[in-house]
């Protein structure tokens, strides 16, 4: 039995409980958790706005160390240091093809197997794959990738989702060069991940936005040059740090209409802005269609930072060891299991950066 966060139910509170975890079977792997990151996707699940079967153990961005492996499992051996990977591509279907792994059409079909029991014999899912919020847990082989070297293992938890995310969305997704001016909604975790990645990217002008003015020591310190309010002027405030021109590049990280249009309204004629940010279905964003035309603007969407994490780890472990990426600098608060509950309350109430579950 080990200990693990679970949710019984969508919109019900998240339960600290002991589960029945199963050997690795064929193609598996048992890793004990070192660290997990609560990261706003869990609240999403938790919530409905992401759906997944329930009851479900949460938790998806998280790096450990391997237990054991089942037959057939040869990338990885017990006592490795590995990333969880959350969405892990099939590599055979369209989007595969295409390189586009990032979409793969069969990355979240491990969510609807059974990944463990509660004590009284209740079936539980592996929330978004891999389970993190639990002291040790299973997953498909395709889910762990080894520890890059010279990464601690506490810290890497933070690749596994945040950290590729922001990082992706600049270099993949927005594809910002150096030089260019760049705005960041959402001084959160993936918020700073993306401050931090624009600085790498060599952006002259980085303008961080958030609702809470507490955020912007830690934003600056992941690399903004500038720090906004967010209120109704934003759009107006960012073009007058750039001589009324409006950004290059704008990254969402918070998934509103309000933030997205906002976001877009920043940028100059010609600019980009990607929405990393997951919203509801009801969140409605409108353009006319003469704006459209006349500010010749891109709008994208952009899903787990449009990474292949086999691929980037390694140059994001190179960029820690260089000393570029402060990893730990995300974080704002360690905590137990126990503190999922109020992690997740700061999220909605816009507080912090990256709380992050220690084991």
């Amino acid at each position: 039995m080990v200990r693990a966060a679970v949710l019984p139910a969508v919109g019900a509170p998240v339960e600290i409980t002991e589960i029945d975890l199963p050997d690795p079977g064929p193609g598996q792997v048992r890793v004990r958790l070192a660290a997990a990151g609560v990261c706003h996707s869990d609240l999403s699940l938790s919530n409905g706005t992401l759906r997944v079967p329930v009851p479900a153990v949460l938790g998806h961005e998280g790096a450990g160390t391997v237990v054991a492996v089942g037959e057939g499992v040869t990338h990885v051996s017990p006592g490795a240091g590995v990333v969880l990977n959350w969405a892990p591509s099939c590599g055979g279907c369209h989007a595969c093809s295409l390189g586009e792994v990032w979409l793969c059409a069969n990355a979240m079909n491990g969510a609807a197997d059974v990944h463990a029991r509660t004590a009284d014999g209740r079936d539980l899912h592996p929330g978004l794959n891999v389970a993190a919020f639990a002291e040790e847990t299973v997953v498909s082989a395709a889910c762990v990738l080894p520890v890059p070297d010279g990464v601690p293992l506490t810290d890497a938890a933070l690749l596994g989702c945040a950290v590729l995310t922001g990082y992706g969305a600049v270099h993949h997704s927005a594809q910002v060069e150096p030089g260019e001016t760049v705005a960041v909604f959402g001084a959160g975790g993936v918020g700073l991940a993306t401050l931090q990645a624009a600085r790498i990217a060599g952006a002259s002008k980085i303008v961080a936005v958030d609702v809470s003015p507490e955020k912007e020591e830690l934003a600056r310190a992941a690399g903004a040059t500038d720090y906004v309010v967010a209120s109704d002027d934003t759009a107006r405030e960012i073009r007058a740090l750039t001589g009324k021109q409006g950004v290059d590049v704008a990254v969402e990280c918070v998934g509103r209409a309000t933030t997205i249009r906002t976001a877009w309204d920043s940028t100059r004629r010609g600019g980009r802005t990607t929405v990393v940010g997951i919203g509801g279905k009801d969140q409605q964003v409108t353009f006319n269609a003469l704006e459209i035309f006349h500010w010749g603007r891109t709008l994208s969407g952009c899903v787990y930072g449009n990474s292949d994490p086999a691929k980037d780890l390694p140059e994001l472990a190179e960029h820690v060891r260089a000393g570029r990426l402060d990893l730990g600098a995300l974080v704002t608060d360690r905590i137990a299991l126990e503190g999922i509950p109020a992690a997740f309350e700061n999220m909605l109430a816009g507080k912090g950066g990256r709380a992050l579950v220690t084991f």
